[in-house]
């Protein structure tokens, strides 16, 4: 992604009157990466899954970082075709990013509404959320209220879902 596509993004939260703070560190590709390279920042992390139903809709599904997601429980909840992973070109076509970058900031580049944006009820509990501004070697703290605001601003109102947890074993 373009240095410029980041910069663009960051200006326009500023145009809407929207305070973030960004960081920059080592390019992160995974959780892992994130946990060990990030360093301390206020707030919930998030994560990103990039989907593709059954029937060829797209979603956006945003948790905490820590969230189990059971992909056919999220579809059941949001009533849609079994989910799988969407492969890299759609990402790239779809929302602009690569892999790594993905987040909830990238519907901006979702022109023409083919992205439903769904956002995990604990995500926005947080009160601050931490994501990737449209790059991996970056990471942006906005309000979740003011990521609400960003999101209905670029048209992709998302949708809530609680979804449940999911045992782990021991």
């Amino acid at each position: 992604m373009p240095a410029d596509d980041s910069q663009k993004l960051i200006t326009m939260l500023d145009d809407l009157g929207i305070v973030t703070r960004s960081v920059e560190h080592p390019p992160l590709r995974t959780i892992d990466d994130s946990k060990r390279l990030r360093g301390d920042l206020p707030g919930g992390h998030a994560k990103s899954l990039f989907l593709k139903d059954k029937k060829g809709g797209y979603w956006l599904l945003v948790a905490l970082e820590q969230t189990r997601v059971d992909l056919r429980s999220a579809a059941s909840l949001l009533q849609a075709p079994r989910f799988s992973f969407a492969g890299e070109r759609e990402l790239a076509r779809l929302l602009g990013v690569v892999p790594g970058a993905v987040s909830p900031f990238a519907a901006i580049n979702d022109v023409h509404g083919q992205v439903c944006v769904v956002i995990e009820q604990r995500v926005l509990a947080c009160g601050l959320l931490n994501c990737h501004p449209l790059r991996n070697d970056r990471t942006t703290t906005i309000a979740t209220s003011d990521l609400l605001k960003f999101l209905e601003q670029v048209g992709h109102p998302p949708r809530i879902i609680d979804l449940p947890e999911v045992a782990t074993s021991a």
